[in-house]
């Protein structure tokens, strides 16, 4: 094997994956470091992809030129489209995939990959010359060159599991931690921390009683890759919808004096937004039932995962509490759940570009920045890989803006603010939902991407082909006008009040209950252009664009005055501490953060308006 390359990858997670692919595919000599090469991007939590502002970050990824949409699409089993009731900026895909195939669907798009080396060891040891990387040793006793490193070790950083009384080293069940690169780090001036995150219980199948639960079908259709030839082939399986009980919780209150969680042996925070089932009964003792979801590992497997039952506690509370949900009386565990606690690298420390503020050359990406998820962990794989890119051959830097993209979000607020428990992509996070839905990631991400040189020929020829459609009917809806004998008959049929005489088209389809999709489906002929068929996914990025029009540019005016604040830049070494018109707390905030722009300064947690303005003045403006 080759001891000298461009980019070495540690990690075959989500983020390794997607850091590796995009590095390789930009060009650079890149090898990928994992612990075990039959579980890269393993879904060692929930076999699902996307949801609330994570399908959004998919899409994005996928737009940038990724490979995340694909492998879901190519491994869905269940498609669902969320927040359909809301507005388009909420709107949030969601998929369960095969977990197995998922894995080796993703093996398969690496392998193809000719720049790109694998190889099953483990990193022990990196080497820095004047703080400034130079290579790295594994456990087998290979040494390895390299001009940058992209480190996204998981939850494998001396990761402990815990179940009931018994606690063991992994990094995942069944697979051995990492150690020493903590210690290592630390001894750089790296600032770390234990975080804790679970997994529920997984049950067979076959022992379930279907007809207690409510079934939930999948979506006919959806996907998250922009490609069009990118579609799964299985069969999709249904969710089912169960419920815990007052006796369920009564059963898990017993394990409350084992659990690792209560005893206080867990000392890692666990994630806000997906607590255990102990955590939910012990916060919120009042509700008297707490919603689960079942869901299928796979087509060719009756394991399945039960969603919201995430658990530490010990294995006979954890079945015994299973057995009295409805549905579950003669239930069957394959695996039960467990807790982890993981070291994480405090993300304040990183620049924008994923790149460490301590030691150069050296890039941190996925849950070892103390983030939640496959998708943010491949979001900021993408991130890294490409910067790691361009740093080995000397150019500039990639940035994501917050108004580009929930990529974009997640990372500022992870430098910026840095994270006090696990971190969480949601759509309330961004300022910019609008600009940034998931229907426009290419959009906005595509033509980046085709300067980076990461979009293949094929993809640049779909996007230009779809956009084209979506500018050419934009058009038509905006300068047509029509007659009532046109229309009448839809608007009547959708409730919709009828016109009486001549109105612009785009007028009407302003109206909540009028859809684009409704119009060129029941009324014959009103938008014709030269015989094209028009996509779903045309239609619903051009209604979106009309019905949202006046709030799209408001945002729009909106990020113009945040990106003036972006360039009004700080120098890293500038001394917050010596202005006195600054509060203490933004004193201490901005000598902690050392922000780079007015912009970066002002999404601070504790620097005020007032603060913003000290700095305004004091830089001259």
């Amino acid at each position: 094997m080759n001891d000298s390359f461009d980019v070495i990858v540690v990690g075959g997670g989500h983020a390794g994956c997607e850091a590796a692919a995009a590095a390789a595919n930009l060009g650079s000599k890149v090898l990928l470091i994992s612990m075990d090469l039959t579980k890269l991007a393993q879904m060692s939590c929930n076999p699902a992809i996307g949801g609330v502002g994570k399908g959004q970050i998919v899409r994005e990824i996928d737009a940038l030129g990724g490979y995340t949409g694909i492998v879901t699409d190519l491994t869905t089993i269940h498609f669902r489209m969320l927040n359909t009731s809301k507005g388009a900026a909420m709107w949030s895909p969601r998929a369960q995939c095969d977990r197995m195939l998922f894995s080796t669907e993703w093996r398969k798009a690496l392998e193809q990959i000719p720049s790109l080396l694998l190889l099953q060891d483990e990193v022990i040891d990196i080497d820095f010359k004047l703080n400034k990387v130079t290579g790295l040793r594994t456990k087998n006793g290979n040494y390895f060159k390299t001009k940058t490193i992209v480190l996204t070790n998981g939850t494998f950083l001396n990761g402990l599991i815990h179940i009931g009384k018994t606690s063991f080293p992994g990094g995942r069940i069944g697979e051995l931690p990492s150690y020493g690169l903590s210690e290592l780090l630390k001894s750089y001036g790296f600032e770390i921390g234990r975080m804790k995150t679970g997994t529920p219980v997984r049950i067979d199948g076959r022992s379930v009683n279907y007809n207690k639960l409510v079934e939930q079908k999948s979506d006919t259709d959806g996907k998250f890759s922009f490609l069009k030839e990118i579609k799964s082939s299985l069969k999709r399986k249904s969710c089912f919808i169960a419920h815990t009980n007052i006796r369920v919780h009564e059963e898990l209150k017993k394990g409350f004096s084992d659990s690792p969680l209560f005893s206080g042996r867990i000392k890692g925070v666990g994630p806000r937004y997906c607590p255990s089932i102990e955590d939910k009964v012990n916060t919120f003792s009042e509700k008297t039932s707490h919603q689960l979801f079942l869901e299928p590992d796979g087509v060719s497997t009756y394991e399945m995962y039960l969603n919201g039952f995430s658990s530490s506690l010990p294995i006979d509370i954890q079945y015994k509490a299973l057995t009295l949900i409805e549905g579950f009386e003669d239930v069957n565990i394959l695996r039960p759940g467990y807790a982890i606690e993981y070291d994480f690298f405090q993300p304040t420390q990183l620049k924008h570009t994923m790149e460490s503020k301590l030691l150069e050359n050296l890039f941190f990406a996925g849950q070892v920045n103390g983030t939640t998820g496959y998708e943010e962990a491949a979001g900021q794989g993408m991130v890294a890989g490409i910067n790691a890119h361009l740093k080995a051959n000397d150019l500039s830097d990639f940035i994501l803006k917050r108004d580009q993209g929930y990529i974009g979000v997640m990372i500022d607020d992870l430098v910026t603010k840095g994270v006090d428990e696990p971190y969480r992509v949601f759509t309330s996070r961004a300022e910019f939902r609008l600009l940034i839905r998931q229907d426009n990631a290419d959009e906005r991400l595509t033509p980046i991407a085709e300067q980076l040189g990461l979009i293949t020929k094929n993809r640049l020829v779909e996007f230009n082909l779809k956009h084209e459609k979506i500018t050419n009917l934009s058009k038509v809806i905006n300068s047509k006008q029509v007659e009532p004998n046109e229309i009448n008959n839809y608007l009547e049929k959708v409730g919709s009040v009828a016109i009486t005489q001549k109105r612009k088209l785009k007028e009407i389809l302003l109206r909540p209950e009028v859809s684009l999709k409704g119009i060129i489906g029941e009324c014959e002929n009103l938008i014709t252009l030269d015989n094209i068929v028009f996509e779903n996914d045309t239609i619903e990025c051009v209604e979106t664009k009309i019905k949202y029009s006046d709030y799209i540019e408001k945002e729009k005016l909106l990020s113009e005055k945040f990106d003036k604040l972006e360039y009004i830049t700080i120098n890293q070494d500038f001394d917050f501490s010596r202005l006195e018109s600054l509060s203490t707390e933004a004193r201490q905030k901005l000598m902690k953060h050392k922000p780079k722009s007015i912009g970066e300064a002002k999404r601070i947690s504790g620097v005020s308006p007032t603060d913003i303005n000290v700095l305004l003045i004091y830089f001259g403006r």
